[in-house]
């Protein structure tokens, strides 16, 4: 297994974690249950972005712009 795959795998354990939190705090009963859960999904959220711009700046990450007639689609359906 390679730094990439690890690193591929961190990203998706923590994207799975803000999930998991953000339906804690959606579920919640109290706002003190519900504070913590956002205060772990605000941390989780913290470490999903740093694990992203380190692999980003390794170049495990990389984005591409999306084609601008693509865009005006989405916009357009959502629009509608």
């Amino acid at each position: 297994m390679n730094d990439q795959n690890i690193a591929t795998n961190l990203l998706n354990l923590e994207k799975g974690v803000c999930d998991l939190y953000m339906h804690g705090a959606v579920e919640s009963a109290t706002d003190d249950v519900r504070n913590v859960f956002a205060a772990g999904l605000n941390e989780s959220l913290s470490m999903q972005k740093h694990i992203y711009e380190t692999m980003s700046s390794m170049g495990m990450y990389q984005m591409c712009e999306a084609p601008k007639q693509k865009i005006d689609s989405v916009k357009q359906k959502f629009c509608s």
